[in-house]
Formats: structure tokens, sequence, C-alpha cells
């Protein structure tokens, strides 16, 4: 097959996501591939630049994931409706990328235009809640900080410990509200709700 810039970034997530970021190199992509590492730079100049690459695909996506949500909920929809379509909808595309919260995390770092989109309309739909101008970029950072956070969450390889009865016993006694908090909701009413209470806290600031 013809190398493209397309199937390079393909074999970048992948290295990525076997990987992480300090495993990925133009050398183990081009291993993917099965061409020459010097190939690579006619279409990618360098890591930095595949990394960008990489960021802004997954954000490009989420962006149109916000866009499908965003046309189902309608003109008439509340803002935090429309705010809550749009986290719902880049936490769905996050997950669906090994590593994909990493690589979100630092798209604004590598200048992704596609994150860029995705902080402004949501600087867009803050606005027009009439959300006072200086809370909103503070407020659209913990938005977007959130979905992050969980997703990063969600994807960490670290292996779950064994807890045997009278070992979770004893830490249902000595920490009954956490232990509590953690099995109240499942994961995904658990995300909807932080947003929920995110965006409680910025119409308090609208109201105020």
């Amino acid at each position: 097959m013809k190398l493209t810039a397309e199937r390079i970034v393909d074999a970048g997530m992948a290295v990525f996501a076997e990987s992480g970021y300090h495993g990925l190199s133009m050398r183990r992509v081009a291993q993917r591939l099965d061409v020459h590492a010097g190939s690579l730079y006619y279409h990618v100049p360098n890591k930095s630049a595949l990394v960008q690459l990489m960021a802004d695909r997954v954000a490009r996506q989420a962006y149109e994931a916000g866009t499908a949500a965003l046309a189902e909920l309608g003109p008439a929809a509340r803002w935090q409706e429309r705010v809550e379509a749009q986290l719902v909808a880049l936490r769905g595309a996050l997950r669906r990328h090994p590593g994909g919260a990493v690589m979100f995390a630092d798209s604004p770092k590598v200048l992704s235009t596609g994150a860029l989109a995705l902080m402004e309309r949501l600087l867009e739909t803050l606005a027009e809640a009439g959300v006072p101008a200086a809370d909103r970029a503070v407020g659209a950072d913990a938005l977007l900080s959130q979905v992050t956070g969980f997703v990063l969450q969600e994807q960490s390889e670290s292996p779950a410990v064994a807890v045997g009865a009278e070992e979770a016993a004893a830490l249902r006694e000595r920490f009954p509200k956490t232990v509590a908090a953690a099995s109240a909701f499942g994961e995904d009413e658990k995300y909807v709700r932080s947003v929920r209470l995110l965006c409680a806290g910025l119409e308090a600031l609208r109201r105020s």
C-alpha cells in the first residue's frame, strides 16, 4: 500500500496504544509499517508532528461526535444540556482510542486545531448561556479537565488490588463514606453527574 500521512498516523496510534508516549518513535512506527524510517519524513517530519496529527485526529472525531449530539438536541435545548451533550460525546470519542485521554490532554500543547475547535465551541456555549466572561475560560477548562481525568482513570492499566472479605470489611468500617460513595453509581451515571455538578456551579455564577 502507498505510504500516506493517514497510514503513518494509524501506525503511530497503534504504537502509542501499546507503549505510550515514551515508547513512540518514528523508528517503531516505520517497523510497524514495514518501511524504512527515512521514508516517513516526507509525510511527517518528526515525532512532534506525528503526536500533533494523532491528537488532532482524536479531537476532530470528538468534535464531529459533539456536532451530531447537538443536532439531536435541537435549538430549544438548555445550555446545560448542550454542554452535557458535548462532553458525553467527547468521553465516548476518547474511550474509543487506547491512550485517547493522554493524547487529548496533550492536544493544547501541540496546538491541535481539533482541540481548539472543541474549546471554542464550549466557550461559545457558555457565552450564549450568560456565564460571566471572567469565568468562562476557567469553567470550560474545568469541564474538559474533568473529561480527561475521568477517562484517564478508565483507561488506566494499573491492576486492581485483590481484597479479601475480612480486609474489605475493615475498609468499610474505617472509610464508610468513601466506600459507599465508590459504589453509589455506575461509571456512566457518575460521569454525567460530575458534568452536571460543574454546570450547577457555572449556573450559580451566571445568576450572581
